[in-house]
């Protein structure tokens, strides 16, 4: 990815290999929890992508692969044709808009429920979840995994591949390789997690080995300017202790994956002022998108992670992955060209409660204007003075007549 100037704004067109994005802001991928308990996207959720068009890319939501990878209730899924057809209707709206679309494909492994899937959970290692976990019968105690087999190994790698293809006939761009958050790739690559003693355990070069057949499975199903990796070094979310393997783990799945030339690598939480940033950065060869540490789950900056991206822009980052900001903001971009207040993120609607309500119902700048709204400068000491609606906005009944004729940070 290449710029005429040293740092590159955020609000700069680029392309990503042949994709081209009307802009640097990427919408990060968020488990909103409002597919059908089928797994299969509805009109909900084609409003809220719709409304948020106008991202340089919109990464949709982890969505699962094959059906023991549930990780909880109403997470949408692609690996029927149900599924397809439903992100079919997703992607041709937002492409209608003017947006650009990959899929997050993610595998929960250990983190699951026979009461969500039907299925027990499978995992490197027979290591529960340390923590409850939420079901359609509310949160309950995590179950021991099922060990993989190598033949589960294989299987799963193969559904990964489908699930590319899948998300290709269901009209995205490309996909994105989840080995985050304490998911089932980055469980194979923590020693907590995965204490096996064949060729997928062990050393480090062992624990990174999945994720590598996995995401080179990927590129070689649907070609790899197509596939992009997540990342989430140093993350202790989901019981996953990586101790001081950390710079080691992450060398190790570069050096792996350095030659692949894949469309990207996103690492989440970036912090440009970590050593470990500087490292990855020199060790990618390829185009670096950036998820900025904020605070999480401090609140979110009044400037949703405007100045925190420019920042990471200057540090070498080509794009930067915003979540909580998009997900309160459909017109986000606009705002933060302007300087405009941005709504306050209604945390009680965010996941497991379903409907439109703290999802496609927050105003765009201009509808909240036209109600009268008060207004407050994008550097006042809160985000919560700006205003937000109750009721279903301007945006989203345009983007429900459209139709008619799927946590980052």
């Amino acid at each position: 990815m290449t710029s005429t100037t040293k740092t590159p704004g955020l609000f700069l067109p680029t392309s990503l290999g042949p994709l081209p994005l009307a802009n640097r802001l990427v919408m990060a991928p968020l488990s909103r929890n409002r597919a059908g308990a089928d797994g299969v996207p509805g009109e909900l959720m084609t409003t809220y992508y719709v409304q948020r068009a106008s991202a340089g890319l919109i990464i949709a939501e982890g969505t699962t692969p094959n059906p023991v990878g549930q990780t909880f209730p109403n997470i949408p899924a692609i690996h029927t044709p149900a599924h397809v057809a439903g992100w079919r209707q997703v992607t041709d709206a937002v492409r209608a808009a003017g947006g650009a679309m990959f899929l997050q494909l993610q595998h929960g492994g250990r983190v699951s429920h026979p009461r969500t899937s039907g299925l027990t959970p499978v995992a490197p290692s027979a290591i529960p979840l340390p923590d409850t976990i939420h079901t359609p019968d509310g949160r309950v105690p995590a179950v021991v995994p099922r060990e993989m087999t190598l033949q589960d190994i294989r299987s799963t790698v193969a559904d990964f591949a489908r699930a590319a293809r899948n998300a290709v006939a269901a009209g995205f761009a490309g996909v994105e390789v989840h080995a985050a958050n304490g998911m089932l790739l980055h469980q194979f690559m923590a020693a907590n997690t995965n204490r096996r003693t064949d060729a997928y355990g062990g050393t480090v070069a062992g624990r990174v080995r999945f994720a590598v057949e996995v995401t080179r499975a990927v590129a070689e199903a649907i070609g790899p300017e197509r596939v992009g990796l997540r990342i989430s070094p140093a993350n202790t979310v989901n019981g996953i202790q990586e101790g001081d393997e950390t710079p080691h783990l992450y060398a190790a799945l570069l050096a792996a994956l350095a030659d692949s030339e894949l469309a990207y690598l996103h690492l989440e939480f970036a912090d440009p002022a970590d050593p470990l940033f500087a490292r990855l950065r020199a060790d990618w060869p390829g185009t670096l998108m950036a998820n900025p540490a904020l605070g999480w789950p401090a609140p979110l900056p009044a400037d949703g992670g405007l100045a925190a991206g420019e920042r990471l822009l200057a540090a070498g980052a080509d794009l930067v992955a915003l979540g909580r900001g998009f997900l309160a903001n459909p017109d986000l971009v606009e705002r933060l060209r302007t300087g405009a207040p941005l709504n306050p993120v209604r945390e009680a609607y965010t996941m497991y409660v379903g409907g439109a309500t703290g999802y496609t119902d927050y105003p765009t700048l201009a509808e909240a204007s036209a109600d009268g709204s008060a207004v407050a400068p994008v550097d006042a000491p809160a985000v919560t003075s700006a205003v937000t609606s109750a009721v279903p906005s301007a945006t989203t009944r345009r983007a429900a007549e459209a139709i008619a004729g799927p946590v980052s940070r």
